[in-house]
């Protein structure tokens, strides 16, 4: 019987064997049909926003169009391929859509594949399918921000850090394995805080026990209160890792006010121990904010300073109800109604009016009124006042009530406190209820406290590190590439600590990669103007910190609202990235 009378056979059905010799026999006969297909000229004549069917012989009429996809975007498609067309047209031996480090590619048209057979025939002719990533697009495509010039020193970052990783070409194996009698001398090095000098290279890092001892000494940090089983940094965002701990202070009132009582002492001796410049600054973590506290002479200014973030209207206008002066430095005000509100007025009531601005504490720069009567002195030119409806009062406020919470948990609602008004901010901090969160895993759970050194209730703890070795492929074959990872509440004194005992260990020569806290980013904001006068940090050679690391911290913030991510070291000066 032939295969013909077989039942089911179908006269149309090819082996895939066949199917392949087809199509390549095929592909040899008709590239000169396809390149005319996808020629610009060609191409021009589609209608606008509809994608054409792809190569092939159609079945239907030769004029026959595909329904266009509803979820395809018309600016990625037919925009970005008329960008292509006419980048080529006039750069056909440039490459618009490839990164610097990329190798030169001459632009090609994509080619679209909506069935099997097209794949196949792609492939004899030798494309592939076009696969947009964020390299090819130019609309996502976003230069590499550019290292700053090569400096013997990089700027104080006020950021906390969650992670940080260290990688060199040299090992990082003298970190490893501390000793008994290295580990208790470097907590000894901390609790007296003495400072280690070591030369500006080490030949045998692993041989040296100062280096040993002062890498253990600059991984200390103190934490109140403490919870083994909970990690209490960083507060905001931590509901998730805390659910289903064992929180016995919970439903427990009197426990709640045992701890908030042990808090507040604990919270007292160190803005004493700030007072008296015995210790730098510290760091107060809630489940909504963080505030940081430094000492006078610290950050260019000659008071105790706290900045706080992020914060909302409501505690504002708490702190204004306790009396606490504070401003907000993001906040930037109108100067041409500023300008405008002082010449309307005399001179006499022109200062009073400043007075009054520069004393409003919220960023304010003039009463309202004044500013709605101004605004409407040009009805009365026209003789229609009396005919337009003004706004009344409620309206004024909630306008204003609205400017306000537009601020409210972005980088902008930084708050920042100076001198006196620092300790009415601590009372105000014992006894406001809402620092404590009412529900949730931090429910009754005091806020963080974290310092570069010792308080009463502290507790000693020591950052995390582990050190992994890895073989990078290079053109001559594979080299060594060690990495230190560093995991904690990282405190800006640590890692210029880590840096400068890593500067004589690795040679002059590493990279370090910063994982930042966002929340407190924006402490970096310079809350002093740069030309003002810079400490000498003598009144605080006893607050606990390197000497060096102690001339950094006096200088004026200039990161901005950045901080510090990537950071390098090269034949012993620094190039970072923000």
């Amino acid at each position: 019987m032939s295969s013909e009378m077989l039942p089911g056979y179908s006269p149309s059905f090819k082996k895939p064997s066949e199917i392949l010799r087809l199509s390549r026999r095929r592909s040899r006969s008709e590239v000169g049909a396809r390149t005319a297909l996808f020629s610009p000229g060609e191409a021009a004549k589609r209608v606008s926003g509809v994608r054409p069917f792809s190569p092939g012989p159609h079945k239907g009429g030769s004029g026959a169009v595909k329904r266009r996809n509803p979820f395809a975007s018309l600016e990625n498609t037919v925009a970005a391929k008329r960008r292509t067309e006419s980048v080529a047209e006039c750069c056909p031996q440039e490459s618009w859509a490839q990164p610097v480090r990329e190798p030169q590619i001459p632009a090609q048209e994509p080619v679209q594949y909506h069935s099997v057979e097209d794949v196949i025939w792609g492939e004899s002719l030798g494309t592939e399918p076009t696969v947009t990533t964020e390299a090819q697009s130019p609309e996502k495509h976003i230069a590499a921000a550019e290292p700053c010039e090569a400096s013997v020193t990089y700027p104080a970052d006020w950021s906390l850090k969650t992670r940080l990783l260290f990688t060199s070409s040299q090992s990082f194996t003298w970190t490893d394995h501390l000793k008994a009698q290295e580990e208790a001398q470097g907590l000894v090095l901390h609790c007296r805080a003495s400072p280690v000098s070591l030369p500006l290279t080490i030949p045998e890092p692993k041989l040296s026990t100062d280096l040993r001892c002062a890498f253990q000494q600059a991984l200390v940090y103190w934490l109140h209160p403490t919870f083994p089983w909970l990690q209490l940094f960083p507060r905001i965002g931590a509901d998730r890792k805390m659910t289903g701990k064992n929180s016995p202070w919970t439903q427990d009132e009197a426990l709640q006010q045992v701890l908030m009582s042990e808090w507040a002492l604990s919270f007292t001796s160190l803005y004493n121990l700030l007072k008296a410049k015995l210790c730098p600054y510290f760091y107060v973590c809630t489940y909504q904010f963080t505030v940081l506290f430094r000492a006078a002479g610290i950050a260019g200014s000659d008071v105790i300073t706290a900045v706080m973030s992020p914060t909302t209207r409501g505690i504002r206008e708490a702190m204004k109800n306790e009396g606490i002066d504070f401003s907000l430095p993001l906040v930037t005000s109108d100067p041409n109604k500023k300008t405008k509100s002082s010449e309307s007025l005399n001179p006499s009531e022109s200062n009073d009016h400043m007075q009054e601005s520069g004393h409003k504490s919220d960023g304010e720069e003039a009463p309202a009124d004044s500013d709605e009567d101004e605004s409407f002195s040009w009805l009365e030119e026209m003789g229609v006042e009396d005919k337009i409806k003004k706004p009344d009062a409620i309206s004024i406020k909630l306008r204003k009530e609205k400017n306000e919470v537009k601020v409210d948990h972005r980088p902008e609602s930084v708050v920042l406190v100076k001198g006196a008004n620092t300790f009415t901010l601590l009372n105000f901090l014992i006894n406001c209820k809402s620092i404590v969160a009412a529900a949730g895993p931090q429910a009754g759970l005091p806020p963080t406290l974290l310092s570069p050194v010792a308080f009463r209730g502290a507790t000693m703890h020591t950052m995390k590190t582990r050190t992994v070795n890895v073989k990078t492929q290079v053109r001559s074959g594979y080299k060594d590439q060690f990495s230190l990872e560093i995991t904690g509440p990282v405190m800006p004194h640590t890692v210029h600590s880590l840096t400068l005992l890593l500067k004589a260990a690795q040679r002059g020569s590493f990279s370090a990669s910063l994982y930042t806290h966002e929340p407190t980013t924006v402490f970096n904001t310079a809350i002093h103007p740069q030309n003002s006068k810079e400490s000498d940090g003598a009144e605080l050679a006893n607050c606990g910190l390197h000497p060096q690391t102690l001339e950094q911290f006096t200088q004026v913030s200039t990161l901005g609202k950045s901080s510090l991510r990537q950071l390098e070291l090269s034949d012993y000066k620094y190039t970072w990235k923000c």
